[in-house]
């Protein structure tokens, strides 16, 4: 076993998702030895190895682990971040005793930024993803508040195949 806990700590109001908060909480451990395993795992957004930070997208906002902390945004409440915090430490361990398995990940990634996204659009404007530009629909793809198959003409025109494509890999 790696961890025995991660402690809440702290909450803040989430200024993304009004209503929610963000759960701070502190690991009864370091966690730099096992970043570089948790970093293989899918749903990895963004992982610095210099720096040691570790983004995951959740259903609903991200969790960020440092090495002496972990914050969790958009969570309802309190049980709530009780609950993903027992959650992530019981997925740590389970990385941590499959790590001789797993190749540990020592490149910097990032995520896609919405002008990343926008770039690879077909940019008309056309609006029938109910965004008023394309540039809106960027952002909300990297938000996650649309799917990349709410935009018509990247889905329908030919012509458009390879920048699909391309996207699809990035997200």
């Amino acid at each position: 076993m790696f961890l025995e806990s991660i402690a809440l700590t702290k909450t803040l109001p989430c200024l993304a998702e009004p209503g929610r908060i963000i759960v701070i909480g502190t690991p009864d451990r370091a966690l730099n030895d096992v970043l570089p395993y948790l970093a293989t795992l899918p749903g990895i957004i963004a992982w610095n190895p210099d720096a040691l930070t570790l983004t995951f997208r959740r259903p609903h906002g991200f969790m960020t682990l440092y090495n002496d902390k972990v914050y969790i945004t958009q969570v309802v409440d309190g049980p709530e971040g009780l609950e993903l915090l027992d959650s992530l430490v019981q997925a740590i361990n389970a990385v941590w005793a499959k790590r001789a398995e797993l190749i540990a990940v020592t490149a910097r990634k990032h995520a896609p930024r919405h002008l990343d996204i926008w770039e690879l659009l077909p940019r008309t404007n056309c609006g029938r993803c109910d965004e008023s530009t394309c540039l809106a629909f960027a952002v909300a793809v990297v938000q996650q508040k649309r799917p990349l198959t709410d935009c018509q003409p990247l889905q329908s025109d030919s012509s458009f195949a390879d920048r699909k494509a391309t996207l699809e890999a990035m997200l």
